[in-house]
């Protein structure tokens, strides 16, 4: 589980409650119903009229993607491409077959029996490449749901505070209920910022960061594989796959020197 995301909401919520609690003569006006039931109720409601149902049906695996530490690291899959590489180097391309069976990731055993088959190399990255492109977009569909709910979460709050505001007219020939009754009605507009604010918008960011750190591994894999079936020195696959990587990263490369010797001493 990614702690950070996890932390940051209950941080986040913890702090406001906090906050409300050092006033607790006034805390119990920040708990209205009515406001809820507008806020959150219209948020949902213009969400599920915009989006297909069967798009909004993932929110509970967006939220789990969310929460879920990253299962790809870059530096244990240049280390497994580099390996691969130099196998291929030794035994032939048909000797990565063996390894299809023990590779987890689909996109990469995709690509490698598209390189055990024979594939054409431009063919090889043209199905890749495509297969990347309606990765991006189904990210994307599902950034869109918090957007969306993050841009109209504030304008239902507002809408709250204009009934709120319009009952509250209704009633002013009792000067003493006017300022209680402008607190209920500002409550709604702190309902959609809440919302909008704390969950949607972070949520969004969240997924977003998820999608182009997998696009990026993606696209590692690809450089790797078409390195593999180019038949290229391990050493040199290595080193171009480090480019992908942040140069403080570059140093932390699970291939080792004992890798690294054994690979030029069979490319020699």
């Amino acid at each position: 589980m990614d702690l950070g995301t996890l932390g940051g909401q209950i941080f986040g919520w913890a702090i406001i409650i906090i906050a409300i609690m050092m006033e607790p003569k006034t805390a119990g006006t920040f708990l209205h119903l009515p406001s809820a039931l507008i806020t959150f109720g219209g948020t949902i409601g213009a969400t599920v009229t915009y989006f297909p149902l069967k798009q909004l049906a993932k929110i509970p695996s967006l939220f789990a993607v969310a929460l879920k530490e990253d299962a790809n690291n870059p530096v244990d899959l240049i280390s497994s491409l580099v390996r691969l590489a130099e196998k291929a180097r030794r035994e032939g391309l048909l000797a990565l077959e063996d390894d299809l069976q023990n590779e987890k990731d689909s996109f990469l055993r995709k690509g490698i029996q598209l390189v055990v088959d024979g594939t054409d190399p431009d063919l090889v990255r043209n199905i890749l490449e495509i297969e990347i492109s309606y990765l991006e977009e189904r990210h994307e569909e599902g950034q869109e749901i918090f957007k969306f709910m993050s841009s109209v979460a504030p304008a239902f709050g507002m809408i709250g505070t204009l009934i709120g505001l319009i009952q509250m007219l209704t009633t002013l020939d009792d000067p003493s209920t006017i300022a209680s009754a402008m607190g209920v009605a500002l409550i709604t507009s702190l309902y959609g910022s809440m919302l909008a604010n704390v969950v949607c918008t972070p949520i969004a960011g969240k997924l977003a960061t998820r999608s182009r750190k997998e696009v990026l591994l993606k696209e590692l894999m690809v450089e790797g594989i078409l390195s593999l079936q180019a038949g290229e020195n391990p050493r040199i696959v290595e080193e171009k796959l480090k480019s992908f990587l942040s140069p403080k990263f570059r140093d932390n490369l699970s291939f080792g020197k004992k890798d690294q010797e054994r690979v030029m001493q069979s490319a020699s």
